[in-house]
């Protein structure tokens, strides 16, 4: 699960940086980040001790981060929709991922062994949690510069409030409110899978 998760979010990263290159920005390219080698992305805490800290604790949660992708977006083409189509990349990344594992497995998944259907499984689970949680519109996740980008007058609004308590916001969702989320993500990996 862990490799799975790993690469994953490398995937998600590199689209990140594919996507603003694609809008103009350079930046990801100069600092050697449009890569798939997973140590370029690694950060410490993030990557490894945090992690590790959640696979000690009894429970199911795992949670970590990789280095976010550097973007420059005075260098984007398009303003602030160029920053929506960079910060989309991300969990679409994902969501290809889960959707090329599970085209495998309903196509040819009953001729594959049973280890690999799982692996594939698995594949769909983590790259679905990975885009649904990206998609929440709390700093520092993508859905938040989705929702800046999408709507400008209301971000300013609460500019305020998100560059106050975001945050703390975003913890305050992961420990007690992203629970409520299971029955969507179950949902959807029913759809991909046809389980």
């Amino acid at each position: 699960m862990l490799v799975i998760l790993i690469f994953s979010v490398v995937i998600h990263e590199v689209a990140h940086g594919l996507a603003a290159l694609s809008q103009g920005d350079k930046t990801a390219e100069y600092e050697g980040r449009l890569t798939l080698n997973p140590i370029k992305h690694m950060d410490l805490y993030g990557s490894v001790i945090v992690p590790l800290i959640c696979y000690l604790l009894p429970g199911n949660l795992m949670f970590g981060w990789a280095k976010p992708v550097p973007y420059n977006p005075y260098n984007l083409r398009n303003g602030r929709w160029s920053e929506v189509f960079v910060a989309v990349a991300g969990p679409l990344s994902n969501i290809l991922i889960a959707l090329l594992a599970s085209v495998v497995v309903r196509t040819v998944g009953s001729g594959l062994p049973a280890a690999t259907v799982a692996i594939l499984a698995t594949i769909v689970a983590i790259n679905l949690v990975l885009a649904v949680f990206n998609l929440v519109p709390l700093p520092p996740l993508d859905g938040s510069k989705i929702f800046m980008g999408i709507f400008p007058e209301t971000y300013s609004k609460v500019r305020g409030w998100y560059d106050q308590y975001g945050l703390l916001a975003t913890f305050i969702f992961i420990f007690f409110i992203w629970q409520f989320f299971t029955p969507v993500i179950a949902f959807l990996y029913r759809l991909f899978l046809g389980v």
